[in-house]
């Protein structure tokens, strides 16, 4: 008794703990002005798609950056060999990243690898340039592990000045982290029209000071300015942009026109006394970014390190290039592959059909629960209660965002949690029908539920899993929801209920007595009525119909084919709302400003329209702004509610991804169960999910629901779901093999699939009711989601049903005329056999 009240101590303690993570969400203000700051602001976010905002990911343009670091070396390396005296030709190079030279001497090649050395090493007692050589012919490149090193500082440092120009626009709160080897993640809150930012983001700022070169220059550059005028400049730098401490826009007290004025550090501002000092009359050309901002003659001296550009500025534009020089250069120019955006309205709209749909799901699945077991029923909708409360807390400690794939991962854990509470009372009520007294039919029934709870749950983490590594933003608060969901899904059910029924039992011992605890509904009633049926017996016709289904499936997907949205396409999608332009307008203006290629379709409401367009390579963005300002111009009432472009590099990459993403979770299942089970086990368990697949994506092409990134993790949710459903029939095989291992095969599996069967039924029905709101009322955000779990709920258990038996018998008559048994021995058994030996 001791223990068992100090177990219950510390679930308590679980409990609280996580009741009170999860309190600061709902809170009300009036009581939160009592508490401490520190823990009132211990809240969920809301992702972007909830509360409105932008995401850009920025892909680092690493080419680019190698190209100017060998510039760089290769002119130190070739002015050393001058020096040395090693006669070459520098030949044109297939690649921008390499340097060729033809020597004239093939000795000199050891003259060249030490000189790269010289001029190119690094702390690390490495060199930057990699020498190659074939008799006279050298190749100059970055070394790999200098070129990963410079990436990485690069990325990191251009992290840090991304950040600072989104601080110095006053966003509140914006998000930059790293995105895979080469990308940056943007993320603002609140920001529907992100054009300026991105304006800011995309220009790297890269500013220098270049002498204009004279007729006996040798190392010169042809420049342009912004009217197109050329100037012939000097390669070296004779200032580096970097030397610049301060910068502002304002009007010139001369002229009355925009300028940008500027400060130098202490070295910056000597050497620029001194450079102009000696180049009275000389012009010096400003360059940003490759185009000559101002080229003014230098009439003088210009000591005390202050200067000022005069430029086709106007104010604002004075005062972004005041801030790029600022918050310093980009070390990598950055361009924008990815933007999506959520207007507030959207929003708001999405979290209020996501909390209704949430609610109306967990309701229909408690109530479904109490009117199954009754007071014990009850106890498990108490148990689930918790459990949602515990993974909020766990997100909430976590410091995890909340997104709508996330409302939707939330309400399929509440879902599948159940499962785990109905195999426990299943158990408990089989011992119960064999006239076990109540504290030893719960114990049994826990105990007997346990392993099968594991290994469905386990199975489904693998797929879940996997949607964390390779997805992306809301799809990986969508994998940890779920997670996080079975996690504590198997501390309530297993813990939690356990000690909950325990204590009832004993509380009420005069009661119960020594009597078997009863469980009487009417749907219990119908659900033993069912049980007799033979499942292996229609096994042909079973197997031929979802043979001919899957089919069906696979032409269905080569035509019409599936309808992919811009995550495996890659272009554009806008979703807008304009009051003043019908859809012929609203074509008819397109059309005229040059957007042929853009498809609209009235989307729900009257003046509410999708936009799409395909891709437009690295020139998305831009073409993006120009579609949205072609339409702010016709009608200034426009709101662009929801804006996702893709470009080439991440929809190829997506695709990829999701497909290696299956085939992962598939083998990672396989290993499982082989594991776990025997090998027929997993094989029937893996082909009926694999048909399951086939035909959930025969199902995206027949009802044409856009296949996109909700689409994918639909699908490693069926995996998961699908697997759950198999193994606990598996799970029972195999227990009445060890049981009755001389009972006919066809028995063994319809007794394992009828003694499973109300479980099976009652796992599915009340999955889908915390599905069917979501895909009644979730709208479209979610409609890739919902609708095709539905499906896959209800194909998904008629497979386990006829298909995952069907096989199993199968494939183990085929073992057993090879001579195998059906389950390789136990060490107890093993044991026996081996006493018995004289």
């Amino acid at each position: 008794m001791t223990r068992i009240s100090l177990r219950g101590l510390v679930y308590g303690l679980v409990v609280v703990l996580g009741l009170l993570s999860a309190a600061p969400n709902i809170l009300p203000h009036s009581i939160q002005q009592h508490l401490p700051q520190w823990y009132t602001q211990n809240t969920l976010s809301l992702g972007l798609d909830l509360q409105g905002g932008s995401h850009l990911l920025l892909s680092a343009d690493k080419n680019a950056l190698f190209e100017r670091q060998l510039h760089s070396y290769a002119t130190s390396l070739l002015t050393e060999l001058r020096e040395k005296g090693v006669r070459y030709a520098k030949q044109d190079s297939a690649s921008p990243l390499q340097v060729q030279l033809v020597l004239k001497d093939a000795k000199d090649v050891s003259k060249i690898n030490a000189a790269a050395y010289q001029v190119s090493a690094q702390p690390s007692g490495t060199a930057a340039l990699a020498v190659t050589s074939q008799s006279t012919s050298v190749t100059i490149t970055l070394s790999d592990t200098y070129a990963q090193g410079l990436l990485k500082d690069a990325l990191a440092r251009s992290v840090e000045v991304v950040r600072k120009r989104l601080n110095e626009t006053g966003l509140t709160e914006p998000t930059v982290t790293l995105q895979g080897s080469d990308a940056i993640l943007v993320q603002m809150p609140g920001m529907s029209d992100p054009s300026q930012v991105k304006s800011l983001l995309g220009t790297t700022a890269q500013m220098s000071f270049h002498w204009q070169a004279n007729s006996n220059t040798s190392a010169f550059m042809l420049r342009h300015d912004a009217s197109g005028r050329s100037y012939r400049l000097e390669q070296n730098i004779a200032l580096e942009g970097e030397h610049i401490t301060d910068a502002s826009g304002a009007l010139s007290a001369q002229t009355g026109q925009p300028v940008v004025t500027f400060r130098l550090d202490s070295i910056g501002a000597k050497q620029f006394a001194t450079m102009t000092r000696d180049n009275v009359g000389r012009v010096l050309a400003i360059v940003l970014d490759d185009e000559v901002i101002t080229a003014p003659v230098i009439n003088g001296p210009i000591p005390g390190g202050r200067g000022e550009i005069a430029g086709s500025f106007t104010l604002p534009e004075a005062h972004d290039v005041a801030l790029m020089l600022r918050t310093g250069a980009l070390p990598v120019p950055l361009s924008i592959i990815e933007e999506r955006t959520v207007g507030p309205d959207l929003g708001s709209d999405a979290i209020k059909t996501g909390i209704e749909s949430g609610v109306a799901g967990a309701l229909l699945v408690l109530a479904f629960m109490v009117a199954i077991y009754g007071r014990w029923g009850a106890i498990a909708s108490f148990a689930l209660s918790i459990n949602m409360a515990l993974v909020f807390g766990a997100l909430t400690l976590f410091g995890a965002t909340l997104t709508l794939p996330g409302i939707a991962g939330l309400i399929l854990t509440m879902g599948m949690a159940v499962d785990a509470n109905i195999l426990i009372n299943e158990r408990i009520r089989e011992e119960s029908k064999k006239g076990r007294p109540p504290l030893s039919a719960i114990n049994i029934g826990f105990q007997k539920a346990f392993a099968t709870i594991v290994d469905a749950n386990f199975t489904t983490l693998i797929a879940v899993s996997l949607l964390f590594m390779f997805g992306s933003g809301p799809i990986k608060g969508f994998a940890i929801t779920i997670a996080l969901g079975l996690i504590t899904s198997v501390f309530t059910a297993v813990a939690l209920t356990k000690i909950l029924m325990q204590f009832i039992v004993r509380r009420r011992a005069h009661r119960y007595g020594r009597q078997p605890l009863t469980f009487s509904s009417p749907l219990l009633k119908v659900s033993d009525k069912l049980r007799g049926v033979n499942f292996i017996k229609p096994r042909k016709a079973a197997l031929i119909v979802s043979v001919v289904l899957t089919l069906l499936s696979v032409g269905l997907f080569t035509k019409p084919g599936l309808h992919y949205g811009v995550d495996f396409t890659g272009g554009t999608m806008v979703e807008l709302t304009a009051p003043s332009l019908s859809t012929d307008n609203l074509r008819e203006l397109i059309r005229t400003q040059g957007f042929e290629q853009v498809t609209i379709q009235e989307y729900g409401s009257v003046h509410h329209y999708l936009l799409r367009a395909p891709v437009q390579s690295a020139e998305g963005a831009a073409y993006t702004d120009q579609l949205k300002q072609v339409i702010a111009n016709a009608d200034t009432q426009v709101t662009f509610d929801k804006v996702d472009m893709v470009g080439p590099k991440v929809s190829g990459g997506f695709a990829e991804l999701s497909i290696l993403a299956l085939l992962i979770a598939g083998a990672g299942m396989l290993v499982y169960l082989w594991a776990r089970f025997e090998a027929h086990f997993a094989t029937a368990a893996l082909l009926t999910v694999l048909l399951d697949l086939t035909k959930t994506i025969g199902f995206f092409a027949l009802t044409g629901i856009e296949f996109n990134l909700t689409a994918v993790a639909a699908l490693l949710a069926l995996i998961g779901y699908s697997i759950n459903d198999k193994v606990v029939v598996l799970d029972r095989v195999r227990e009445l093999l060890r049981l009755k291992p001389t009972q006919p095969l066809e028995e063994t599996i319809n007794d394992a699939v009828n003694s499973t069967l109300s479980r099976t039924v009652f796992t599915s029905l009340t999955t889908l009711l915390a599905l069917l709101p979501m895909a009644v009322f979730g709208g479209d955000a979610v409609a890739s989601f919902a609708l095709p779990m539905v499906f896959a709920v209800v194909i998904g258990t008629s497979s386990t049903l006829f298909i995952t038996s069907g096989l199993l018998y199968v494939l183990g008559k085929r073992r057993e005329k090879r001579g195998k048994a059906q389950l390789k021995p136990t060490k107890a058994e093993i044991q026996a056999s081996l006493a018995h030996i004289p």
